[in-house]
């Protein structure tokens, strides 16, 4: 069974996930934007993938992966 993290854990660890995979002025620059518009997460990820069905975002996904691995990625 897995813990809830406390909010400064998820600050900490999403910062450290978005500066190793956009780098730290691209990160904060993120941080930035999402701060200065309204954002509303839910509904930004239910749109997410409006437009894709299960097989499409399954093959991206792969894809992904894929390039992942190919380029020495996570």
């Amino acid at each position: 069974m897995t813990t809830m993290k406390v909010d400064a854990e998820i600050k900490v660890l999403g910062f450290e996930i978005l500066s190793r995979h956009l780098g730290l002025v691209e990160a904060e620059r993120f941080i930035m934007l999402i701060q200065r518009e309204k954002f509303d997460y839910t509904q930004w990820r239910q749109n997410l993938f409006a437009d894709l069905d299960g097989e499409d975002i399954s093959r991206q996904a792969m894809e992904y992966r894929q390039r992942k691995l190919n380029t020495g990625g996570e």
